[in-house]
């Protein structure tokens, strides 16, 4: 892989060290089965990419842009999204795991999080507007100053957000979901 320019290739069963991956832009490609876990990002584009089954855990994602990527069965465990490039941004997660993930004060308006787990993740400062959390564990996620208006709770679960701590104009949640927005009162409800 030396040229700082990939395009239409297809990667599978490879574990990328950090040399492999710095200072390069892939394009239409496809990754199986492949590991990152060795790599720092630093100055890496992926545009109209889509990853299955690969392991990002812990990785460190300095300065990545992610232009219509979609991860699939992706391990992000622990990972650090906050340096991700925000100017021209466009990726989602399906049936990945997410737990310790950190998106610290990202714009991630209308992201859709699939049947994700998202335990104890950090949305701190982070714009939801319009995202979509469907059939996601939100246990201990991180919610503070988070604007999530039009977000979509619905179908996820074991969350616990504060109405007065976060913007959720008309997001939507289930009725067995509003147990974790009046946690803090110690209430107890019955249904």
């Amino acid at each position: 892989m030396s040229s700082d320019y990939i395009l239409d290739w297809k990667f599978e069963d490879v574990f990328f060290l950090e040399a492999d991956i710095k200072h390069k832009e892939y394009e239409n490609c496809t990754f199986h089965n492949c590991d990152f876990t060795s790599c720092t990002f630093q100055s890496v584009y992926f545009i109209d990419c889509v990853f299955f089954d690969c392991n990002f855990n812990d990785t460190k994602v300095n300065y990545v842009s992610l232009r219509g990527v979609q991860f699939n069965g992706c391990n992000f465990t622990n990972v650090n999204f906050a340096m991700t490039d925000q100017v021209i941004y466009d990726f989602g997660f399906k049936d990945c795991l997410l737990d310790y993930a950190k998106f610290y004060a990202l714009k991630l308006k209308k992201m859709q999080f699939i049947n994700c787990s998202m335990i104890s993740v950090d949305f701190m400062g982070s714009d939801l507007t319009e995202a979509i959390f469907d059939n996601c564990n939100l246990r201990r996620a991180v919610f503070i100053d988070t604007i999530a208006n039009k977000t979509d709770f619905y179908t996820s679960y074991d969350y616990t957000i504060d109405p007065e701590k976060n913007k959720l104009k008309k997001a939507v949640f289930s009725t067995e979901g509003l147990k974790g927005l009046l946690e803090k009162y110690d209430l107890v409800i019955k249904t």
